[in-house]
């Protein structure tokens, strides 16, 4: 296990530190004073306050990635409690508000466009992984027998839907406008020969709808939430590409937080080796370390 960072519970650091965590626990009460009698009672020792801190993440992959974490955070004294979300804006907002002190759910991509869109003021605390996006099977099995007019589902906020573009036009199924890149919409399309029908849906929506379109492109946690593998995936991102960089999942906070002792032994316990072990050998393939 990679060496993390020590965290003092007690004295004057302990108080330091504890002041950055939105959610460390107040020391318990000083015990009662010693009997008169010096024979008949000893000093009692200081007790350590203890460390709490509370994370919003998606189910699969970044909560179960973080019960591994937790048990690496249990060993420096630091309780972690991990709240689950379904969807991409709530946890966002609960760090900007304060009722989170971190989230790990998103791309650093849609993170930067969440704070331009929503007036947050995130950042990343460390970078952690990358799930690559697969464009997955529905009613037609394999590309080439895409008919004209076919549906093909994309998921509709504006970073997802232009890497999801990306991945069509990698596999040639559709041509964007020159400079489009990380913030192509429909409007980009410049060339689509089979005239595929776009079908913009929640990201969430992606794997419950996937039986009544031809095809859909689905982020990487989605997928593995509904036990799609990324090897059974008719095209995946290429490793070589934007994707690797522009897509990397974050550890999230807010801006001025980064840098808190508590948030840095995180971000060591998500890079930890029994982190990456867990990726690499549960998720085959679909959850890449970048670490």
């Amino acid at each position: 296990m990679k060496k993390l960072t020590s965290v003092l519970l007690t004295g004057a650091l302990g108080c330091a530190l504890l002041a950055g965590c939105s959610n460390s626990g107040t020391a318990s009460a000083p015990s009662a004073a010693p009997s008169a009698d010096p024979a008949l009672s000893e000093p009692s020792a200081p007790v350590a306050e203890k460390v709490t801190i509370k994370v919003g993440a998606t189910p699969a992959p970044h909560a179960e990635i973080l019960e591994i974490a937790k048990d690496v955070l249990a060993e420096q004294g630091i309780e972690l409690e991990i709240v689950e979300f379904n969807d991409y804006i709530q946890p966002n907002l609960a760090v900007e508000s304060g009722e989170l002190d971190a989230n790990y759910f998103q791309h650093i991509t849609y993170m930067n466009e969440f704070n331009v869109s929503d007036g947050t003021h995130l950042v990343s605390a460390a970078e952690i992984h990358y799930e690559p996006f697969g464009l997955y099977a529905g009613k037609t099995n394999a590309i080439a027998d895409l008919a004209d007019g076919a549906q093909i589902a994309v998921p509709n906020d504006t970073t997802n839907e232009a890497r999801a573009l990306l991945l069509l036009e990698q596999e040639g199924l559709i041509t964007l406008k020159e400079g489009a890149g990380i913030t192509a919409t429909k409007a980009d399309i410049a060339e689509n020969p089979k005239n595929l029908d776009i079908v913009e849906l929640e990201a969430s929506q992606l794997p419950v709808r996937l039986a009544d379109v031809d095809m859909a492109v689905i982020n990487g946690n989605y997928a593995i939430d509904a036990g799609l593998k990324v090897s059974d995936a008719l095209a995946v991102e290429s490793a070589d590409g934007t994707a690797a960089t522009a897509y990397v999942n974050v550890l999230a906070v807010k801006e001025g937080k980064e840098n808190d002792a508590v948030i840095q032994t995180l971000a060591q316990a998500l890079c930890s080796d029994e982190v990456k072990a867990f990726m690499e050998e549960t998720y085959g393939g679909a959850v890449v370390p970048v670490f």
